[in-house]
């Protein structure tokens, strides 16, 4: 392993490093990250992560902290976060960048994508398998309405995720499509526009209220290569806290699910351990009209009808569509 890598994981522990095994999800020179899983000389096992990008830094770093400690209170497993023996988390340089350090318990179970590939048939009605336990976990948290921190999940609407970000997720993929969208041929453009304006009116109606929905802190990042399972297949917990951050729950809840189907059913389950507001009811609605119909997967679909005039048609029908009907979620909530 290399002698750098044992140096910083000297800070954190005085057991002895034998290997290293890295795992890079950098994504480019201005977000780069690295986990090694370090075996060490009394046989335990340990995860140091390092990052340098504009949203990991030690105070974001102890609010992931704390949502641990709030999910484990409710019974489910997420592994603990840790200083380096001086109770700090320390800026190391390791490959030309100046990185925070920080350590990590190496969880015993492991995540739903260790089960089957993406790729298998089996994968997403396993992962479906899961989503009752799964909103009922966040449906608690959501009910904590925990507010220990101002900084924004990942999942953050009206509002920048870190400095580096032009403007949030869903208005980014929002302004993609539009772009492409002015790209149509002349008989597309009258539809194109009348979907933009729907989409716009509705993102300011929903941006009026926003700030007053109810909010919790989450982990926000529900993907299958986060969610634990043991040996028996069993839901126990969750890690990856990285985009973890206060949200509204609507909208946390809404961007975790693909289609309305799938909204639906997560409400329903949700409603057995969250008390859905009134306003809650009242921007269900707007909330799933400004994060679904213009997001990248629209703009995919799009793209992929190329030059077909009856595929353009039914994508850009269908983006319409989800603008407005009247789909009743309020049913759902209890």
């Amino acid at each position: 392993m290399e002698e750098r890598i044992r140096e910083i994981f000297s800070l954190f522990s005085e057991d002895i490093a034998l290997r290293a095994q890295c795992i890079d999800t950098s994504r480019g020179d201005d977000d780069f990250r690295v986990t090694f899983i370090i075996d060490t000389a009394s046989a335990n096992k340990y995860v140091l992560k390092l990052a340098d990008n504009d949203f990991t830094f030690p105070e974001k770093i102890s609010v992931w902290q704390r949502t641990v400690k709030e999910y484990q209170r409710l019974g489910y497993y997420c592994p603990e976060i840790f200083c380096d023996r001086a109770g700090e988390f320390p800026v190391v340089e390791y490959r030309g960048h100046k990185c925070i350090a920080y350590g990590e318990e190496y969880a015993p179970f492991h995540p739903l994508e260790d089960r089957f590939s993406k790729e298998d048939a089996e994968f997403e009605q396993l992962y479906s398998s899961y989503m009752p336990d799964i909103w009922k976990m966040t449906s608690r948290i959501a009910e904590l309405h925990l507010d220990y921190t101002g900084y924004p999940s990942g999942y953050c609407l009206f509002e920048t995720f870190c400095p580096s970000d032009q403007s949030d997720e869903v208005l980014e993929n929002a302004l993609v499509w539009k772009e492409y969208a002015d790209t149509l041929a002349d008989e597309h453009q009258e539809q194109t526009e009348r979907i933009w304006n729907l989409w716009w009116d509705n993102r300011n109606q929903l941006e009026k209220i926003y700030k007053d929905l109810p909010t919790s802190v989450f982990q926000a990042d529900l993907n299958a290569s986060n969610i634990l399972l043991d040996e028996e297949g069993r839901f126990v917990g969750i890690y990856d806290f990285n985009l973890c951050g206060k949200d509204v729950f609507l909208n946390y809840l809404i961007r975790e699910n693909s289609n309305s189907e799938e909204i639906a059913k997560a409400l329903q389950i949700a409603s057995e351990y969250y008390h859905f507001s009134d306003m809650e009811k009242d921007s269900v609605l707007m909330l799933y009209r400004c994060l679904k119909p213009l997001w990248y997967s629209r703009v995919r679909e799009l793209k992929e009808a190329g030059d077909d005039h009856d595929l353009i048609t039914k994508c850009l029908d269908e983006t319409e569509r989800m603008l407005v009907s009247p789909i009743d979620f309020v049913q759902y909530m209890g």
